[in-house]
């Protein structure tokens, strides 16, 4: 039944005590950790617009310096003079060298033909009145197309610049070396996952990618989820990655400059941080718990020792009830044996005096009166002293401070055991002081300590021994010594012996309650009880009493 109750309290305990433990590790861990998250998300997301935002910077600025000198060349010379090839090649080596990047440059007239061309294809007398960009041109001035085939059949892109002179309108359109330019794009790509590429307002590839198929294909990204700003998503592509993309729009508008990172790349520190703190937080639970389980463990097992003890201790009490009911019925008995006692003596005195008379001092059987007279005076002397003894014994019940013989007290301990000690042939010598003072005394306890003493001496010694009782004083206190011939304790029995519940003796013949009665006796009293012992020489118990001067009456 206690078991049951042991197991559930250990469980309840345990689990309150883990319970108030842990909560708050988890609610901090785990609040620190999402805090830490976002902040950490926030500086990465901060790091990827940054470098989308300069990437598009870049290549806006290296559009216009195209767009720009273009320009200027076209409004400072006249068609007449760049439609002569010898002009148009100067003019483009000059362009090449204050900006670079230019593959070709070409002029072409109003009707879409192309009249002068200097560069690696042969396109002279090519018509472009056809062709999308062409149209852009001629209505809007400046134009800078996107990535197509064209006659030459390899993705290029081209700026084409308006002029109007007099009546009659060209253009001067120059390619953009497409390496150049894609090495200013690949220039935004970090780490091991990092992209960066362009794409126009359908999703067409404008630039090559690092992974996957490349330029004039579909991307699947949607360029409507992007804003004005630098915008900032997060999808998973193809390949199953999560990744982050940064996107922004080119001042032409036609073009997004996109820069994207797996985010397991990017957030490989906070997964590193996720982890050591994962594993501190198990480290401390399993810290936490071992931790509760040991204490609770050893607070249940000194709590089933405390109920053993005193499960004990109200055995002892219940069996002290039934000696102290005892005692009260022996001295009720006592008393009625003691009158009848006092009667025989009474009688006998009477016989002995009856004896002397004349009558019967010639009687043959005088000498064997005389002797049975003095054998039941004998006898019921003795009787008394046992009656005395037991009402002595049982006063113990009624604590109260009287005038007290220590010696006295004693002889009447003495005589109690006597016929014990006779019987086990154990002599038990007195060596008591004769200048020995009246103190005022509890003489039941002090009887019941000599008792115990003298007691455990006999049983020590089994048969065929002594016990030797001194007594001295000094100053101010009485001392005992109880010393016997017994086998002696060792130096571990000594320290436990005032212990209670702590007996040598065989199981069912000594509850361990002896001396430690003895000893809280003798404390109460302002008095102290120390033992000595050897193994093999005997022990010897050493009482000190405190000497009282009894008050007058």
């Amino acid at each position: 039944m206690k078991t049951s109750l042991y197991i559930s309290l250990q469980r309840k305990m345990m689990f309150i005590t883990s319970l108030v433990s842990l909560a708050p590790i988890l609610i901090l861990g785990g609040t620190i950790f999402y805090q830490f998250s976002q902040m950490y998300r926030e500086k990465i997301e901060e790091q990827i617009e940054y470098r989308a935002r300069t990437q598009a910077e870049a290549l806006d600025l290296f559009l216009k310096e195209r767009t720009a000198i273009l320009a200027a060349m076209a409004d400072t010379h006249s068609f007449q003079y760049m439609s002569e090839g010898k002009h148009l090649s100067e003019i483009f080596e000059v362009m090449n060298r204050r900006a670079g990047a230019f593959v070709d440059l070409g002029i072409i007239d109003s009707a879409g033909q192309h009249l002068a061309y200097v560069g690696p294809y042969d396109l002279v007398g090519l018509n472009y009145y056809q062709q999308p960009w062409f149209g852009e041109v001629v209505s809007k001035g400046i134009y800078i197309s996107d990535v197509y085939l064209g006659y030459r059949r390899l993705p290029h892109f081209i700026i084409a610049v308006r002029r109007q002179e007099n009546q009659n309108t060209w253009i001067l359109r120059a390619t953009i070396d497409p390496d150049i330019f894609g090495n200013i794009v690949r220039a935004g790509r970090a780490g091991k996952t990092g992209d960066a590429y362009i794409i126009n307002k359908e999703g067409i590839f404008q630039t090559d990618r690092r992974f996957g198929s490349g330029i004039l294909t579909s991307s699947d990204l949607d360029p409507s989820r992007f804003g004005s700003r630098t915008t900032i998503i997060e999808k998973r592509n193809g390949l199953g990655e999560n990744r982050l993309y940064a996107g922004t729009w080119l001042e032409n508008g036609k073009w997004l400059s996109v820069i994207s990172q797996e985010i397991t790349e990017e957030m490989s520190g906070l997964f590193a941080t996720r982890n050591a703190v994962i594993a501190i937080i198990v480290c401390g639970i399993l810290a936490i718990v071992a931790t509760t389980f040991i204490t609770t463990r050893l607070t249940l097992n000194r709590f089933r020792e405390a109920d053993k003890k005193l499960n004990e201790l109200n055995a002892q009490l219940v069996q002290s009830d039934k000696l102290a009911a005892l005692g009260k019925m022996a001295a009720g008995v006592a008393h009625e044996i003691n009158n009848p006692l006092a009667v025989i003596l009474q009688k006998t005195g009477w016989m002995e005096d009856l004896l002397t008379e004349e009558e019967f001092q010639g009687s043959k059987n005088l000498k064997e009166y005389i002797t049975s007279v003095k054998k039941i005076e004998e006898h019921v002397d003795r009787a008394r002293k046992v009656v005395h003894g037991m009402l002595g014994y049982a006063r113990r019940m009624e604590p109260k401070l009287e005038d007290v013989d220590v010696n006295q007290v004693i002889v009447q301990t003495i005589s109690l055991l006597d016929y014990v000690a006779r019987l086990r042939n154990i002599r038990i010598q007195t060596e008591l002081a004769q200048d020995m003072p009246v103190t005022a005394s509890d003489q039941a306890q002090l009887q019941q300590v000599f008792f115990n003493l003298i007691t455990n001496a006999i049983d020590a010694i089994e048969k065929d021994g002594w016990v030797r009782i001194t007594t001295r004083k000094d100053d101010s206190n009485i001392q005992v010594d109880i010393e016997d011939n017994g086998p002696g304790m060792s130096d571990d029995i000594q320290k436990r012996v005032f212990d209670p519940f702590f007996t040598t003796k065989e199981p069912g013949k000594g509850t361990g309650l002896g001396l430690w009665v003895t000893y809280n006796i003798m404390e109460k009293m302002g008095g102290h009880v120390t033992v000595k012992s050897r193994k093999g020489e005997g022990t010897t118990f050493s009482v000190n009493i405190p000497m009282v001067v009894p008050q007058k009456k």
